[in-house]
């Protein structure tokens, strides 16, 4: 298989843990690049659920390595957490099998203790994190104040960073926030020395490594986090989150060159949906927003939040597949839209009595824009026995053609159903 880079096109919750769960019996490696332990990638299989925050998706099978890039931001508590819980249900036998790269930046208790006041003061203008403490660590990143994964793996370099750092948050805490430091510098020392020592065997420099398996013709499979909708420079501004979700941010986040990457695979689901705060064009607050929500079972996997649910923003789509150089799309849950008839699309969008040619920047102008609809045929079958192209329903042939006509990428795979097994190959695999 190719070297693919995996990405969300809408606002995250695409479906992008199972169509990675999917191709990965073809790849050598799976990584991680950007994004923390607030994304929740959701795989089914053989009817047990498992939400996977840290680890890639391709960990469930134990001859693919894992990788978790410079660009990501890692709490190690929730990583070791989530180590133990894969070890206990069978999977992740093999310690080699994670490796992690050593520039990647560590997530702290301020950090998450900073992100929650900030959200409390911020009231109704708030942003809607998850309160995880990924924007206050990219912060730290940027400032040049961060702690990574080379100084948590000594114990001498842990402590110094420490030393300098902790008074500085003690006192952005007390002064302006007005709380205190959830631990003593010395507390946090001793639990982070021992997070440290326990992954210790796991960090590498793995740009390196990523340099050798590329030069080794091995498949490497890039997975995103979150959706394009929430690009901190390309997104919902600043309804977005802390890092790069456009497939551009592959290669900051990995150190890798253009030339590593052969294919880009955009996800979507057959409707939209979004978590927290944000414009939402196509929202729908009614009995079909509520169908969608009920039958595609729509909760955040990571905040256990309802999702906001509406129908598909073929406007917004088009734009990340432009944005993110998608060769493929995967669409997800299109089972859910069984049972609703007549189907609406957005096609554009309308501000201010005028047609728009891409979407705005403003979030002034995002929450005044007016959605324009397309009309299209629904089918009322279910679909989620579906094993080929061929078994769907007129109506849903259509639709499906339609999609794929209007973005101008073919839909090299389906999802009928949230188990592993449910799905299907377009005309065209990816």
């Amino acid at each position: 298989m190719p070297n693919t880079v995996v990405i969300g096109l809408q606002w995250g919750d695409e479906g992008k843990g199972k169509v990675i769960d999917l191709l990965t019996p073809d790849v050598d490696a799976v990584v991680r690049f950007q994004g923390g332990n607030n994304a929740g990638h959701t795989l089914v299989i053989e009817g047990q659920k498992r939400v996977l925050h840290l680890i890639p998706s391709g960990v469930l099978h134990e001859k693919c390595l894992c990788i978790i890039s410079n660009g990501v931001v890692v709490d190690p508590k929730v990583l070791i957490d989530e180590i133990e819980g894969l070890k206990n249900s069978g999977f992740f036998k093999d310690p080699s099998q994670l490796s992690i790269s050593e520039d990647a930046h560590v997530l702290f208790p301020y950090h998450v203790r900073i992100d929650q006041l900030r959200e409390e003061k911020r009231g109704g203008s708030a942003i809607g994190t998850t309160g995880r403490g990924i924007g206050p660590c990219y912060e730290d990143k940027v400032a040049r104040c961060g702690i990574r994964m080379s100084d948590l793996v000594d114990s001498l370099a842990l402590k110094k960073r420490l030393t300098e750092i902790v008074p500085e948050k003690r006192n952005y805490l007390e002064k302006v926030l007005g709380s205190k430091l959830p631990l003593s510098e010395e507390a946090i020392y001793e639990q982070y020395n021992t997070y440290g020592q326990y992954l210790k065997r796991h960090v590498c420099n793995t740009n390196h490594l990523l340099q050798e398996l590329i030069s080794q013709k091995r498949s490497v499979l890039f997975e995103g986090a979150q959706g394009v909708g929430l690009d901190l420079d390309h997104g919902t501004y600043p309804y977005v989150t802390s890092s790069n979700t456009i497939s551009g941010g592959v290669f900051t986040g990995t150190g890798i060159s253009p030339k590593g990457v052969d294919k880009i695979l955009g996800v979507a689901k057959a409707y939209a949906t979004r978590v927290g705060r944000g414009p939402f064009p196509t929202e729908l607050n009614d009995k079909t927003g509520e169908y969608l929500q009920t039958k595609g079972a729509e909760f955040g996997s990571t905040t256990g939040r309802k999702r906001r649910c509406g129908w598909l923003d073929l406007f917004w789509l088009k734009h990340a597949v432009w944005m993110t150089g998608a060769d493929h799309l995967a669409l997800t849950k299109l089972d859910v839209l069984s049972g609703l008839d007549p189907i609406s699309v957005a096609i554009g969008y309308r501000l201010n009595g005028k047609m728009l040619d891409s979407p705005p920047s403003r979030i002034e102008d995002w929450e005044k824009v007016e959605p324009v609809y397309e009309s299209l045929k629904g089918w009322h079958e279910n679909i989620e026995s579906v094993t080929n192209i061929k078994q769907f329903p007129k109506a849903c042939l259509d639709y499906l053609k339609w999609v794929e006509k209007e973005i101008g990428i073919p839909i090299s795979i389906i999802s009928v159903g949230p188990e592993r097994s449910a799905h299907i190959y377009g005309d065209r695999r990816a």
